[in-house]
């Protein structure tokens, strides 16, 4: 089990008042499986995926990352779990715009302390295997929406992480460029690569082997669409 999550409560307070957000939500997940959360704008899809990713704690509740209790870890251990044990990709690439496809992915490798050689011969794998390898020195401005979003695929990649966590990945991509991204997604699943990604729509979601609902902060489990048959 690579990852388990137990019993997880997420309040926030507003003035005087606690408001719960995640209700008694248990999510365990294998290694090298692909998991899909869906659920509505404010479901608490998104405090879940940051307790996963690390970057937030719950009121309460069991949090168990490739063996380790992640909980019970201060701020430096949390975010050194988080460099070596996560990969994220978001909706809307998160890259910096003055730095070249391979500056871009080089970066977590440079918070690793990986030295220049390394980093970039690691970073020129990680562009060829998402198929950039003829634009690794392309600034972003240069790149359409699906190849930003495969150098962002491939800046999570670069650190060989366990898990790679997506939110809302295809969010800002056209139906060609999604489509595309999904069979990405398949073919590093395929390889190994432990997939969570957070979406609201279900012609997205089918591609996970497992679906989870998320609705009013609690979760519901269901086959995802690609068993069948």
């Amino acid at each position: 089990m690579i990852l388990k999550l137990d019993h997880i409560y997420k309040d926030y307070i507003q003035g005087k008042m606690v408001v719960p957000v995640l209700k008694d939500v248990s999510l365990h997940v294998e290694e090298g499986e692909y998991v899909a959360i869906m659920g509505p704008s404010g479901s608490g899809k998104s405090t879940l995926m940051n307790i996963v990713g690390c970057l937030d704690r719950p009121t309460s509740g069991t949090y168990e990352l490739a063996g380790q209790n992640v909980l019970n870890q201060d701020d430096k251990a949390m975010a050194h779990i988080r460099l070596h044990n996560l990969g994220f990709v978001f909706q809307n690439f998160q890259l910096l715009p003055r730095q070249s496809a391979l500056e871009n992915v080089c970066l977590p490798l440079v918070y690793a302390g990986v030295k220049k050689k390394e980093r970039v011969a690691r970073a020129s794998e990680a562009l060829t295997r998402v198929g950039l390898e003829e634009r690794m020195y392309f600034k972003p401005t240069q790149l359409s929406g699906g190849q930003k979003q495969r150098v962002a695929i491939a800046r999570a990649m670069v650190n060989r992480p366990k898990i790679l966590l997506a939110d809302e990945p295809t969010g800002a991509l056209d139906s060609k460029s999604s489509t595309q991204l999904m069979e990405l997604f398949e073919q590093l699943n395929r390889e190994g690569v432990t997939i969570i990604m957070i979406t609201h729509a279900p012609e997205i979601a089918a591609y996970a082997k497992r679906v989870v609902d998320i609705f009013d902060g609690e979760i519901s489990e269901r086959k995802g669409d690609s068993d069948e048959g």
